[in-house]
């Protein structure tokens, strides 16, 4: 089968289905079912606070922010040369030089029949309607010839040339980057009105994970301080919440302890049907609801959702891969949706397969992917790393993206059509 795209309709079209890893069958949400429901209902915090603008990369807009005055605030040179008026260069190309003018000078005027030696950024001065660059004049004693005769607004910045009074400058719900931070700085802004930080705790769960030296037959917990990372690059405030047991009363009254205490709270591990997966009867025993659970995807498939009181609970899947995809599906859009960011669609950049694929049809899936080089019309070509391995981290480690085939598709073949979505490196600032 040729692949498509992932279309919502496409996705929705799951049907009942079983696979090797079901002990009972049973229908699976379809995927982007499953997205609108992680969302649904989910407001921004109401809550804001004035933050200086050296501490607001990352936060979220609160308020619409406007220039109070257009820029540039005054006529400026655009580069090193000589201030002159055209008219003057009529009668003679030779000028003598009657002044120097550096950035930070108070606004002057031009002597008529002379030239100012000027510098970017500078004033220009009243009387000059053009500045001759340094390159295209020769300086000789206390004069200066030109070898090009200049136009009228010839490398002059013009006030109010960049931005104008009442520009926008931040649209609430904007995330605030470095170069918003400029901006603002430019226009002698120094504090912006945020919305606060969300709180989002953090469990894992299972008898199987070291808490500190690893006993035999124990592994280490990948998955909490993954999670916890992720959150924090979208800029939330990440309370470590530790490891769960497999038992089910202490895993209830870890939920009512912490009951409205976060936005959200996002656990790994126990969603399944075995019978040490308590988190779905805890979060019911403790006064909470399940609203929905198992997604047709893969890896991942026992996702659950639920509510808290006022917290948002998403339970992800134990396996490290499959909690790492369960985040960017579901948990990044609640996280934006609360921060008052609009979430972003799953992997909506196209590519081309540059591998051949056999698999069994029934789950979307998403897999990590290397981009090897572009075809000729562009497109990423990209590599599938790893197995389908759920467990394993390591493919990933080397991975450029992640890119993700509808649930009908069983084989992809080279130059088929892909979705994916680039993962930021770690020099790639926004």
């Amino acid at each position: 089968m040729r692949l498509k795209a992932p279309e919502e309709a496409m996705l929705d079209k799951m049907q009942d289905t079983g696979c090797g890893c079901d002990s009972i069958k049973q229908r699976l949400m379809p995927l982007y079912t499953a997205i609108s429901l992680a969302v649904e209902g989910i407001t921004s915090v109401a809550e804001t606070e004035d933050v200086t603008i050296f501490h607001c990369a990352g936060r979220v807009a609160a308020d619409t922010v406007v220039a109070a005055e257009a820029m540039p605030f005054f006529d400026n040179s655009a580069m090193d040369g000589f201030a002159v008026n055209t008219a003057d260069l009529l009668i003679s190309s030779r000028l003598p030089i009657s002044s120097e003018i550096a950035a930070g000078d108070a606004p002057s005027d031009l002597t008529p029949g002379t030239a100012a030696r000027i510098y970017t950024g500078a004033p220009i001065p009243s009387g000059a309607n053009a500045v001759v660059m340094f390159e295209m004049s020769t300086v000789t004693g206390e004069a200066v010839e030109f070898s090009i005769a200049p136009r009228d607004g010839d490398n002059i910045r013009r006030a109010g040339s960049d931005q104008p009074v009442g520009a926008v400058l931040l649209h609430p719900g904007q995330r605030i980057a470095a170069r918003h931070v400029g901006l603002l700085a430019a226009n002698g802004i120094d504090t912006c009105t945020v919305r606060r930080r969300i709180r989002v705790g953090v469990f894992s769960t299972g008898d199987e994970l070291a808490t500190r030296k690893r006993r035999p037959g124990q592994i280490h917990d990948a998955n909490r301080p993954m999670l916890m990372s992720l959150c924090a690059q979208m800029g939330a405030e990440v309370t470590d919440l530790g490891t769960l047991p497999d038992d089910l009363e202490k895993t209830t009254d870890a939920f009512e302890s912490i009951r409205d205490k976060f936005d959200l709270v996002l656990t790994s591990g126990a969603v399944s049907i075995g019978g040490r997966d308590h988190i779905r009867e805890a979060l019911i025993a403790a006064g909470g609801t399940l609203d929905g659970w198992r997604v047709a995807i893969k890896p991942g498939k026992p996702i659950a959702f639920g509510r808290l009181g006022h917290t948002i609970v998403t339970g992800l899947p134990g396996n490290p891969f499959a909690s790492f995809v369960g985040f960017h599906l579901f948990a990044a859009p609640q996280i934006a949706r609360l921060s008052g960011v609009t979430p972003a669609k799953f992997a909506t950049n196209r590519a081309s397969s540059g591998f051949g694929w056999a698999r069994k049809a029934g789950r979307a899936e998403v897999f990590p992917v290397k981009l090897t080089k572009h075809s000729p019309e562009g497109l990423p070509i990209l590599k599938r790393l790893g197995a389908s391995v759920s467990a394993t981290l390591f493919p990933l480690a080397d991975a450029d993206g992640l890119a993700i085939v509808p649930a009908e598709t069983d084989s992809v073949a080279p130059g088929d059509c892909l979705y994916w979505q680039p993962i930021c490196s770690a020099g790639d600032v926004q």
